[in-house]
């Protein structure tokens, strides 16, 4: 099963966003070719910036041009054709790019951990150096400048995985863009148009454990009024993008997200808009609160007999995934479960720092199983908080971390720091590095730096390129 920061050896899911609603509202202009043939030098050096996402910034519910634009070729990804502004069919197509290479240490952490039950487990140990996620995207408008389309390619060497999506949009007006395909269920902030511009090298222990993942479906998202944004979802499950649709079942995912900037946008225009960081320094100090609700049916997507599940979404507090047989009484299997998530957020910039938090509550109820269970229902609940500040502005950055969860079977905690240094004048090109200590994980993703149960200290190095 795919879930982008799922268990090893699971895969992951595409980007981590929608894919085509930043790509409205660019204003046309010269085919991009003609001024690449124009302008040559000033071209090659202007292909360092970035996208709208995951991915994670595909969901862009103002879509707007990034200011570091200087040229006809790059407009927040690099624009290979686009027609002039009286064309008879009206077309873009623009190229975008996330490239992460990560060099992960986890030597020094526990070899096993004992759950709930008195079952001791093997923890996986890493000392790898991977291209942990690599996609490309091609996207853009055809015949209306409304009809949004995209096309992503995403891999990752270290899962050995790769996705094929593509996504179909369109854009009634400022407030409705309305699109079908793959996306991230956006029941946590990491999920909605913000990869990969989170302060540390990636999602915290507390996110991956409660969130949800990836999966396809058709969404609502916009501004209703000014500094008011939200995205509605329907979708198969919680992560569903490596099972046929002859195994998943006939229960839809429903979540919905809200977030109010009433100081202003939290960041500036293009595909790091919703960055945690404040790279840019604005002297303007900008506030945002959000909050999501996500609820699912969710069903192993496996035989009974089959001990290790399909569906690796869910993890119990231990570290044990949910489905597995065993999770919750010895020799016995859960079939079906319904999840629900409350996450709340909130963050603040000013001159280069930038504080942000959030806040999750996770229920899991309505059990079927192979036999009889000890509990009905379970309930866990954590949080995440990092800070950072710019002491070179546009430069380089010192932070710091926490997560935790306190849960039916168990807590877990994290706490650590690191620097991230933009090496160019761009917030789209950065190394970081960063060291953490983490307490009973219990949660594990090849994509991620967790295995459910790890102890100990864990160093991790990083680039990433997001233009």
């Amino acid at each position: 099963m795919v879930r982008e920061s799922s268990p090893p050896p699971a895969t992951q899911p595409l980007t981590e966003a929608p894919l085509v609603a930043s790509l409205a509202g660019i204003p046309p202009g010269k085919p991009a070719l003609a001024a690449a043939i124009q302008t040559p030098a000033a071209n090659a050096v202007n292909t360092s910036s970035a996208i709208a996402q995951s991915v994670s910034n595909f969901v862009q519910p103002e879509p707007v041009v990034a200011p570091q634009t200087t040229s006809g070729t790059y407009r927040d990804g690099i624009v290979i054709w686009e027609t002039p502004e009286d064309a008879k069919v009206p077309f873009l197509l623009k190229f975008n790019v996330n490239t992460q290479i990560r060099y992960l240490n986890t030597l020094d952490t526990t070899g096993s951990f004992t759950d709930h039950l008195g079952v001791t487990h093997e923890v996986h140990d890493r000392n790898d150096i991977t291209v942990n996620r690599a996609m490309f995207i091609l996207g853009g408008y055809i015949f209306d400048k409304r009809a949004l389309y995209s096309f992503t390619v995403w891999t990752s060497a270290g899962a050995a995985s790769i996705v094929v999506a593509g996504n179909i949009g369109w854009r009634f007006n400022k407030a409705f863009t309305f699109t079908g395909g793959y996306n991230g269920v956006p029941g946590s902030r990491s999920l909605v148009a913000t990869f990969p511009f989170f302060t540390a090298t990636d999602r915290s222990m507390a996110d991956n454990f409660f969130r949800p993942g990836f999966t396809q479906g058709v969404w609502l998202n916009g501004e209703l009024v000014k500094g008011l944004n939200y995205m509605a979802f329907l979708g198969n499950g919680l992560n569903t993008l490596s099972i046929t649709a002859n195994k998943i079942d006939s229960n839809l995912l429903t979540s919905e997200s809200v977030w109010w900037e009433p100081l202003g946008p939290y960041g500036e225009p293009g595909k790091s808009r919703n960055m945690y960081d404040d790279y840019f320094s604005s002297r303007k100090v900008r506030i945002r609160l959000g909050g999501a609700f996500t609820r699912s049916r969710e069903n192993r997507f496996s035989d009974l007999d089959q001990s290790s599940p399909e569906n690796t979404s869910i993890y119990n507090s231990d570290g044990v995934q949910a489905f597995a047989t065993g999770a919750f009484a010895p020799g016995v299997t859960l079939q079906d479960a319904t999840y629900k998530l409350l996450a709340f957020d909130g963050g603040i910039k000013w001159n280069g720092l930038a504080v942000n938090g959030q806040y999750f509550m996770r229920w899991l109820g309505d059990f079927v199983a192979d036999g009889p269970l000890p509990l009905g229902s379970t309930f866990d609940h954590g949080g995440e908080l990092s800070a950072g500040y710019y002491v070179k502005p546009k430069r380089l950055m010192p932070y710091v971390r926490t997560s935790w969860v306190r849960g039916q079977f168990g807590n877990s905690y994290e706490y650590g720091g690191g620097i991230k240094w933009n090496y160019l004048q761009t917030e789209r090109l950065w190394f970081s590095a960063e060291v953490f200590h983490v307490s009973k994980a219990p949660y594990s993703g090849a994509f991620t730096p967790y295995t459910a149960g790890m102890t100990g200290w864990v160093p991790m190095l990083q680039t990433v390129l997001a233009f």
